[in-house]
């Protein structure tokens, strides 16, 4: 622990010490590394495609994109962009979007770190949402969408999202619906921007070789003077939309030019820190984690699929639980849904066997312990468990997997594989007169 006149230490886990500025709220956490002479400097802000409304969809992508045009210090009119400047001192810089939060990441020489927060503190309430910025910045994320529809498993992704969540904002695209990110003005990004974009609603970390009194004190140099939020509100407003109770499975079908078919099934799952979630996370594995997964031995050891999947977003409100298939020529999409049905009924009914979970509980391990190679590579995971709720699921992740029995995989998946629950996604390709190129559409 480090004493600051301006921060009040809050907790510790695994060498992560968290902070709170004492005046305008900033989360800072602290993980010092001392393998290499760098320091990953990143903001994570607790909005993402969540806090979206109608006509809004798409405006935290469109903000990150916007947020590195600048500011009236930073940015390219003057020489100062901010990739320009970073770029100068050998750092790597990004951002990306999300369902629960949006962050922005410099990974840089540890003298730099200093210029790193400089620029974040800068943006944090200073970004230029001009009218000229968002022109070039909406036909960039036109392209991205356009890119996105021409790929089969994204786009059977957005519609069945959207088939599965009648009310809550999960049922929207992260990068938008087309209609809104054609629409929305500059004026509204900006009204968007001034509401969530606020040291209240921030985390920032230090992950690196640092000092952790000097990372503090610049810190509070760069933020310390920022209000907590607007003034007219004392809390960042968040989203209230609980999605109602499904009854009844759901279906939707996809037509779409292209060569093979696709099936995807998901179910309503619980959010990323209910006690179900780590059950879940190894079941993913056991499903779809190599050729010994039940999903491949089921599915493409048999011919009906070329690749089987399963995948459970840990997301801050109730998620989906989902697999898919892409079929092979001549496969029906009847049978594969068929096969997958009973993969998952067939945990429910007889469980799994300590053998897989033993192999699915290294897997997840495993991967996770790859995934942490580096300040960068902690950054971005350390900022998933921020998103879900509790920067201490990245702490806690391993022991927490370890604990996950074969009991617990049976009653979680009893508690989500059910037909009330799932909605289930065809993509059917046809061939260029629009024409069904599967034999089951």
């Amino acid at each position: 622990m480090t004493e600051h006149p301006a921060f009040t230490f809050v907790q510790s886990s695994s060498g992560i010490e968290e902070y709170r500025h004492t005046k305008n709220g900033l989360t800072v956490l602290l993980l010092p590394e001392a393998a290499a002479p760098v320091a990953t400097f990143m903001v994570t802000y607790r909005v993402g495609s969540r806090n979206e409304g109608a006509g809004m969809t798409g405006a935290t992508h469109l903000l990150e994109h916007l947020m590195f045009k600048g500011t009236e210090r930073f940015n390219r009119d003057k020489g100062t962009s901010i990739f320009s400047v970073l770029q100068r001192v050998g750092a790597e810089m990004n951002a990306t979007t999300s369902y629960d939060r949006t962050n922005y990441f410099e990974l840089v020489p540890s003298e730099h770190l200093p210029l790193a927060i400089e620029i974040e503190a800068d943006r944090m309430r200073g970004a230029r949402v001009s009218d000229e910025d968002l022109a070039d910045e909406r036909t960039v994320v036109l392209n991205e969408l356009d890119r996105g529809e021409n790929e089969p498993l994204q786009k059977l992704l957005h519609a069945v999202f959207a088939s599965a969540y009648f009310a809550h904002p999960y049922g929207h695209p992260v990068i938008g619906w087309r209609s809104d990110v054609e629409t929305v003005s500059a004026e509204g990004l900006r009204h968007f921007y001034d509401t969530y974009y606020w040291p209240q609603n921030a985390t920032v970390s230090v992950i690196g070789h640092f000092d952790k009194k000097e990372a503090l004190d610049l810190i509070e140099a760069g933020f310390g003077g920022l209000a907590a939020g607007p003034e007219d509100t004392v809390d960042i407003p968040q989203n209230a939309t609980r999605e109602p109770e499904q009854i009844g499975e759901r279906r939707v079908v996809v037509k779409q030019a292209g060569q093979l078919g696709m099936v995807l099934l998901a179910w309503k799952a619980p959010a990323g820190l209910d006690e179900d979630a780590d059950a879940l996370d190894v079941l993913s594995q056991i499903l779809s984690g190599g050729k010994s997964s039940r999903l491949y031995r089921k599915l493409t050891d048999a011919g009906l699929t070329t690749h089987a999947g399963a995948f459970f977003p840990r997301l801050r409100d109730p998620g989906l639980f989902a697999i898919y298939s892409m079929l092979t020529p001549g496969t029906s999409h009847e049978e594969v849904e068929t096969e997958m049905r009973a993969a998952a009924a067939e945990v429910v009914d007889e469980g799994v066997t300590e053998a897989e979970l033993a192999r699915a509980r290294r897997q997840v391990v495993a991967e996770e312990a790859y995934g942490r190679d580096g300040p960068q590579a902690v950054a971005a995971r350390l900022n998933e468990a921020i998103a879900v709720g509790d920067w201490k699921l990245f702490t806690e992740y391993r022991e927490r997997i370890e604990a996950v029995t074969a009991k617990a995989i049976r009653e979680a998946a009893a508690r989500v594989f059910s037909d009330d629950r799932l909605t289930v996604g065809w993509y059917v390709p046809t061939d260029p007169n629009g024409q069904s190129s599967s034999e089951t559409a």
